[in-house]
Formats: structure tokens, C-alpha cells, sequence
């Protein structure tokens, strides 16, 4: 299924992490040890704002497998999801 995505897209997608508070700081570092993370929030509570930018969606899935794996995590949810086209012409060209 995923092969028959066009090649000029991508995949902006961001996740609410719940973690244990006290685990906050190395799941910060557990998740932006994986490509394309980047974190743009966090509370004291230990939620965090997790935002992916990727060519596909497996890797979405594959990534909240991957933090849902990680020691103190409470919940993953995705909470957006949208796909860009783009036209590899126009980005030539700039």
C-alpha cells in the first residue's frame, strides 16, 4: 500500500506524549534520538508535543510503536495529521 504514495510529499503529523514525570528528561532525549523528531512543547506533568516530518505514514506508526516501547510512557496519542504535496519542478527552480 505504502508504495503507491507519491514520491513528492510529506507527512506532518504531531503526537501528545504522557510520560512519568520524573522520565521526562530521557524521553526527551529517547525522542529526538529518532529521525525527523523534533519536540515543541513540554509541561511538568510530563506531556510533550511531539512533531514528525516524514515521507510516509508507516513511519508515524512505526514511531509511536517505538516511543509507546519506552519505559514510563502513559499514553501516545496523534492529534494531526496532514499531507503536503509538492512539485519537485517547482522546487528545482528555486
Amino acid at each position: 500500500m505504502l508504495e503507491n504514495l507519491p514520491e513528492n510529499e510529506v507527512h506532518i503529523s504531531s503526537l501528545v506524549v504522557h510520560v512519568r514525570p520524573e522520565l521526562l528528561e530521557v524521553t526527551k532525549e529517547k525522542i529526538l534520538a529518532l529521525p525527523n523528531t523534533e519536540i515543541h512543547g513540554e509541561s511538568e506533568e510530563g506531556k510533550l508535543i511531539v512533531v514528525l516530518e516524514t515521507e510516509n505514514q508507516g513511519y508515524i506508526t512505526d514511531s509511536i510503536d517505538k516511543i509507546n516501547d519506552f519505559e514510563g510512557i502513559l499514553n501516545v496519542a496523534l492529534v494531526f495529521h496532514q499531507i503536503e504535496h509538492f512539485d519537485s519542478q517547482c522546487e528545482d527552480e528555486s
